[in-house]
């Protein structure tokens, strides 16, 4: 095994843990910590009993498909980048994407989760814990980080302008 294999794999990993842990943060600010600052004092299943009780429901199915999405394309990406050996730098490039997709992806999963708060309790859909903040705060990163990777690796070059 070659040092690039060995470099493109660890590079794998840490890119599929990040994936996953933004996942898995996105469903607890979905389901658990959102909810709970939506309805200050209130336990979680209190606020799931309120809503059922008033003929809404907690949509759990649909956004953890959803943001399992990431996840397997992160593997998939893992597992292509190993086997077709990738530079670590397109390897990277490609999680750091899926860690910036990661913010449309949380708002689609959070929307019917959100609107079903909202409409049980009378408050707006929206984010009301703070910990959402993270999530866009690693997406952005990971954009600003993807484009001076691909810079710095001139997978971008600039154009030169001929006179």
């Amino acid at each position: 095994m070659n040092g690039t294999r060995v470099t493109t794999s660890r590079v794998s990993v840490i890119g599929l843990i990040a994936v996953t842990a933004y996942a898995v943060l996105a469903a607890l600010q979905i389901l658990v910590l959102n909810p709970l600052a939506a309805v200050p004092g209130a336990s979680l299943g209190g606020i799931y009993a309120e809503m059922d009780a008033v003929g809404e429901t907690m949509p759990v199915t649909l956004p953890l498909l959803l943001l399992s999405v990431g996840v397997v394309a992160a593997i998939v990406v893992a597992v292509l980048s190993i086997r077709a050996r990738l530079q670590p730098a397109h390897s990277a490039l490609l999680f750091l994407l899926l860690l910036i997709l990661g913010t449309p992806g949380y708002f689609v999963a959070s929307f019917g989760p959100g609107m079903s708060i909202a409409d049980a309790f009378g408050i707006g859909g929206g984010d009301h814990s703070r910990w959402s903040f993270l999530l866009y705060a690693v997406s952005l990163a990971a954009g600003v980080a993807a484009v001076v990777l691909a810079l710095r690796t001139r997978v971008l070059r600039p154009a030169v302008v001929k006179a």
